[in-house]
């Protein structure tokens, strides 16, 4: 079996990082494999924050609902929407851009990055590195772009800390691999059924791991009875980000 893929069926979040520098060498490959990746109309609408600052990643977690691993994290990457290049772009051609002001720009911009950090990961991951994804880093998305200087058409969708393991804790269970795969149409049928399975199993997880007691439905249930980063919304509007179109 390939080396790589079977990195990536071994992937876990880390949240604890040895005191280890990442080389630049290093960091480079895992940056130049997310640029190499596929994006719309080779609109290349991601680009990526390097935080290595410890005054400045400790303000990122504080922003970030005090998650404390990014700023133990040796280095930090913003992962961003970014129209700011194209509308430079079109600006030189005599054309005004108008993708970011709807939600098909929105749906863009968000795959770009999704793609690259999935790559950046994979990279990581396949050169010793732990890492572990902050959605919260849209949990003050404002003081977030102030803090990055991000300008207009540009918006930090996610982050990525990333560092040597001081630990190797279990694998989170996923879904039963048959409610993942859909042949040639999606497949609804006993999708409860599996559920409740699977509730058992992470509930299982969480008490061995020590740190919840709780299950998968519950969990997910009481996180999306809200909508959870609510100042995501206005300040992409902010950002140009109108999604009216």
């Amino acid at each position: 079996m390939d080396n790589t893929i079977e990195t990536m069926k071994q992937h876990r979040s880390i949240r604890s990082y040895l005191n280890k520098p990442i080389a630049d060498e290093v960091l480079d490959q895992v940056l130049q494999a997310a640029q190499a990746m596929p994006t719309s109309i080779n609109g290349q609408q991601c680009s990526i924050i390097i935080v290595k600052n410890t005054a400045k990643k400790q303000k990122i977690a504080k922003l970030a609902a005090n998650q404390q691993w990014i700023g133990k994290a040796p280095v930090f990457l913003v992962f961003t929407a970014d129209f700011y290049r194209s509308s430079i772009a079109c600006e030189k051609n005599g054309q005004k851009q108008i993708i970011q002001e709807s939600l098909e720009g929105t749906l863009v911009g968000a795959i770009d990055v999704g793609i690259a950090l999935g790559a950046a990961i994979v990279a990581a991951e396949s050169l010793g590195l732990g890492i572990v994804p902050i959605g919260a880093i849209r949990n003050n998305p404002a003081e977030m772009i102030e803090l990055l200087e991000l300008p207009k058409y540009t918006y930090p969708i996610v982050g990525l800390a990333i560092g040597y393991p001081a630990d190797k804790p279990a694998i989170k269970p996923r879904l039963p691999f048959k409610t993942f795969i859909h042949k040639e149409s999606y497949d609804s049928h006993n999708v409860r059924t599996v559920i409740d399975e699977y509730d058992k199993t992470m509930e299982k997880y969480y008490r061995q791991r020590g740190d919840k007691d709780t299950n998968w439905s519950r969990q997910i249930a009481d996180i999306y009875k809200q909508v959870y980063f609510p100042a995501v919304y206005p300040t992409m509007k902010a950002q140009g980000f109108l999604n009216n179109k």
